[in-house]
């Protein structure tokens, strides 16, 4: 997380992009992100053993700065349903984690030509397009659970069809010049959002606590923060995974002094 200060107290902006319970929210957009495509999709091509397309990866511009928790939460709740999950990334790091964690790696174009159902999740644009769509079974499922209508090149899917209808509702079938139909859910945008039922309050007030705390945070300090961009202070992370650990009856444990000393040394 990144808060900027600036000079009227009330005038508050907040960046969230890196602490560790905001993560834990993007990690819960998987349950969100499997459900639309099981509830308002029964087309052939959804089924609990297909081929799934994520990317561990939140790529915005050309920087790599997300740790992929979308991208993650999506292939564990795709591979918890059976599904045979294939991970396509553009960080060789990320990659290797996808193929420790159990996954199989492969580009993008090859994985157009295996999988039944796409999911976007990179915070980029133009991440399937006409390539990919020339190489797409019949009936494939693709759907964005990453970053605007944009992850989903809808112009390219416009040019190469013949036709497009409703195939129900938050569903369109394109129809390609050789009679293979490729499904967009919710019109290309989030589809947690915009066909599932987004985030529960039990994950969105991890959020919550996280802006309010962060904006009382600039209000006390006011006096001395420059006007620069900020990173949230970790003890407020912390204190809200452990207000959220209370509200929930669950109880850790701590370290003891003499393990304090030793984890802090360096003999």
């Amino acid at each position: 997380c990144r808060v900027k200060a600036v000079q009227h107290p009330v005038s508050v902006h907040v960046r969230f992009y890196g602490p560790d319970r905001v993560h834990l929210t993007d990690y819960n957009i998987g349950a969100k992100t499997v459900s639309p495509h099981r509830n308002p999709t029964s087309t052939p091509a959804v089924s609990d053993h297909d081929h799934g397309l994520a990317g561990y990866q939140q790529v915005r511009g050309s920087q790599n700065p997300g740790p992929g928790w979308c991208g993650r939460g999506i292939a564990m709740r795709a591979d918890g349903l059976g599904a045979n999950v294939i991970i396509c990334e553009v960080d060789p790091v990320r990659a290797i984690e996808a193929h420790m964690d159990g996954y199989r790696v492969l580009n993008s174009l090859d994985a157009a030509a295996e999988g039944d159902m796409f999911v976007t999740a990179s915070g980029c644009k133009d991440v399937l397009r006409e390539e990919h769509f020339s190489r797409m079974k019949n009936g494939a499922v693709l759907a964005n659970a990453g970053h605007f209508n944009v992850e989903i090149n809808q112009g390219d899917l416009e040019v190469i069809s013949t036709r497009r209808y409703q195939a129900r509702h938050n569903i369109e079938g394109y129809v390609l010049p050789d009679g293979r139909v490729l499904y967009l859910l919710a019109e290309g945008r989030l589809v947690n959002l915009a066909a599932g039922d987004g985030h529960p309050a039990e994950i969105m007030d991890l959020s919550f606590a996280l802006q309010a705390l962060a904006a009382r945070h600039i209000l006390a300090e006011v006096g001395t923060l420059e006007k620069r961009v900020y990173n949230l202070p970790p003890e407020i992370d912390r204190r809200v995974a452990g207000l959220k650990l209370a509200s929930l009856g669950i109880t850790i444990d701590e370290l003891t002094a003499e393990q304090t000393r030793y984890l802090q040394g360096w003999e």
